[in-house]
C-alpha cells in the first residue's frame, strides 16, 4: 500500500520548487522598444513600465496587469478542468 503522506511530502516539494521559480522569473525583466513605444514586464509576467512617445501612465499600467491577470486566471481554470483538480492527481478523487 503506497504511503499517502509521501505524496503530501513530494507535493510540498513541487510547492516549494514552484515557489522558487517564480521568485526567479519575477526577478527578470523583459524589455521591449518599438518605435515610440517601451515596455518593460517581468518573468511573472508583471507589466513594470510603459512609455508611448516618452510619457508613461500608471493607470495603464494598472489595467494592463489586471488583463493579464484574468487571462492567467482563465488558463488556470481551464487546465484545472482537464487535470481534474489535485484530488486525481493524489489518487483521492474527492467524490
Amino acid at each position: 500500500m503506497a504511503n499517502p503522506f509521501k505524496a503530501l511530502g513530494d507535493l510540498n516539494k513541487l510547492r516549494q520548487q514552484a515557489k522558487k521559480m517564480q521568485d526567479e522569473l519575477a526577478a527578470e525583466i523583459i524589455r521591449i522598444e518599438e518605435g515610440d513605444i517601451v515596455v518593460e514586464i517581468s518573468g511573472a509576467q508583471e507589466v513594470k513600465k510603459v512609455y508611448v512617445q516618452g510619457v508613461t501612465s500608471q493607470e495603464l499600467i494598472d489595467v494592463l496587469n489586471k488583463a493579464i491577470k484574468k487571462s492567467q486566471e482563465m488558463a488556470a481554470q481551464k487546465l484545472q478542468q482537464m487535470t481534474g483538480g489535485l484530488g486525481g492527481m493524489l489518487g483521492g478523487g474527492g467524490q
